[in-house]
């Protein structure tokens, strides 16, 4: 069952989603093939310290954080991936790697590549290795409001 904090804001926003069970996986390539989602509309959270604070990069399953590309679009002096025992403690009811994009239910701000917001729906880890969830990328946007920008390496 996904994060009851994420599940309780959705239905309180009246957001309609699908909630998907797969089998154990642990990278957003596997979570994809094992739900059968296409791995571009498949969202991966990965969790970065713009100047020392917490923020969230979300970007497609199958490309990388560009962290250069991440600092110039935060206007940040310096960029980095977070370590786990970082943000351990921000997240404690998901599962280690399976945050949700949903930084403002985390009080962290959301960095989301552009490629994400050029289809109709966005799945996620819905906070563990064996769900996900999927809604329309318009209620995402308007939800989390995410600065858009491109973040992985060009193409």
């Amino acid at each position: 069952m996904p994060a009851a904090k994420l599940k309780e804001f959705l239905d309180a926003q009246g957001v309609k989603y699908v909630t998907i069970r797969h089998s154990v996986a642990y990278t957003a390539q596997e979570v994809a093939a094992s739900a059968h989602v296409r791995g571009k509309e498949m969202a991966k959270t990965v969790v970065v310290k713009l100047d020392g604070a917490l923020a969230m990069a979300v970007v497609p399953a199958a490309q990388k954080v560009d962290v250069r590309r991440l600092k110039d679009a935060a206007g940040a002096k310096v960029a980095e991936i977070a370590a786990e025992e970082d943000f351990r403690s921000t997240f404690p009811e998901c599962d280690l790697g399976a945050m949700p994009p949903f930084g403002n239910l985390y009080g962290v701000p959301v960095y989301l590549d552009s490629r994400l917001a050029e289809d109709e729906e966005i799945s996620f880890n819905a906070c563990s290795h064996t769900e996900l969830m999927r809604l329309s990328y318009r209620d995402y946007e308007r939800l989390v409001k995410p600065k858009v920008v491109p973040l992985t390496f060009a193409r």
